[in-house]
């Protein structure tokens, strides 16, 4: 799980990329507190090879991106 909530772009879609980065998860949990970081975390993802769905939770967002199928 990483929690990107008060950070500002470009700051949450670096954190995402270090923990990519680092472990190549096949699910990754994301909290955002806003619009810009849900959508540029989301291209990112997808940039990566992961699908991404994105759910309310309260005024955040919870973003579950997973490794598609046939990409490392």
């Amino acid at each position: 799980m990483i929690d990107t909530r008060g950070y500002s772009c470009p700051v949450p879609v670096i954190m995402v990329q270090k923990e990519i980065k680092k472990s190549s998860p096949a699910e990754l949990e994301v909290l955002a507190d806003n619009r810009a970081a849900v959508e540029n975390i989301t291209r990112f993802a997808a940039n990566q090879g992961y699908e991404v769905s994105t759910a309310a939770d309260g005024s955040d967002f919870r973003l579950t991106l997973s490794k598609r199928q046939g990409r490392k």
